[in-house]
């Protein structure tokens, strides 16, 4: 079972870290987006005519679209969303909550591809991480973690804040350069237009570089990690909604130990999301098990 629920969670945060990687871009230089705003427009010239339709040519360009889903994610308090795809660590799905203010705090539900109808979950919330199932939690405590250990989980969870910030997808798409306006597509019974573009790993490296010290060395992380499955580029397409939020964000990389291809669905913002830790009596310190065990620093 420990075993299972590893590599489910293996799987999952490796994605997260690789779909965070195309927010590396987050801050980068303004030089870059210049660049890149001239190159949507210029793309935005060849998208069909039934994307401008009801909103005016300018108003449907890449860069308003981005921009404005940038705003509007501004505001956004609290988000749910689905999960499906691959990675080369094996196949993920799940569902997650994530309230973001006034403190971050997330619950991810996983179908474990091994065990096909279980599910395990995980929790994130006051600075531990809990992963359970059948009523049985593993807690991961950041703040009495070996310091290397305790570095690779903060970095996964604040990859996961990364990964599924709307407006920090808008943001890294705005780095392309090649970004352009697909075309209008209807994503559960909701309008939306659809944007694509790709991201280098020199692009974000160059980004990452121009950041303050904590957030390059969480950028750091999930360039390495692209860097470990061979990733020298990611493909990204954006679908967003008439209220200019964010409804869905497919990420795709060809790596050298294979493909990655998640898509994130958004289902619901700035609903009330309350995650708890479990009871006491159902957890265990995986931290204190690994130390004892030597495992603690690995």
């Amino acid at each position: 079972m420990l075993a299972n629920r590893k590599k489910t969670v293996g799987a999952a945060l490796a994605a997260v870290l690789l779909v965070g990687g195309a927010t590396a871009c987050e801050n980068g230089d303004k030089n870059d987006k210049k660049d890149s705003g001239k190159a949507a427009a210029t793309a935005s010239a060849s998208a069909p005519a039934s994307a401008a339709a009801g909103k005016g040519a300018a108003a449907a360009t890449p860069v308003a679209l981005l921009e404005g889903t940038k705003k509007t994610s501004e505001e956004i308090t609290s988000l749910r969303y689905a999960m499906s795809g691959t990675t080369p660590d094996g196949a993920v799905s799940g569902e997650v909550s994530m309230a973001l203010k006034p403190a971050v705090a997330m619950a991810m539900k996983l179908a474990s591809p091994d065990s096909p109808g279980e599910t395990v979950e995980m929790r994130l919330v006051a600075g531990a991480m809990y992963i359970g199932a059948e009523g049985k939690w593993l807690k991961f405590d950041v703040k009495s973690m070996d310091p290397k250990a305790a570095a690779q989980l903060d970095a996964a969870g604040k990859g996961t804040q990364n990964a599924e910030n709307p407006g920090d997808k808008a943001n890294a798409l705005l780095q392309s350069k090649d970004v352009k306006l697909v075309g209008e597509e209807t994503i559960d019974g909701q309008k939306t237009k659809h944007l694509a573009g790709t991201l280098t790993l020199d692009q974000m490296k160059t980004a990452a570089a121009s950041e303050d010290q904590a957030t390059k060395d969480r950028r750091e992380k999930t360039l390495q990690e692209l860097q470990k499955q061979g990733i020298t580029s990611l493909t990204m397409d954006m679908w967003i909604d008439e209220s200019n939020h964010t409804k869905q964000v497919r990420t795709r990389g060809q790596g050298s130990k294979g493909a990655t291809d998640m898509t994130i669905k958004f289902t619901d913002y700035n609903k009330p999301v309350d995650v708890q830790a479990p009871p006491a009596d159902q957890v265990v310190d995986l931290a204190e098990m690994m130390k004892g065990s030597g495992e603690g620093g690995a």
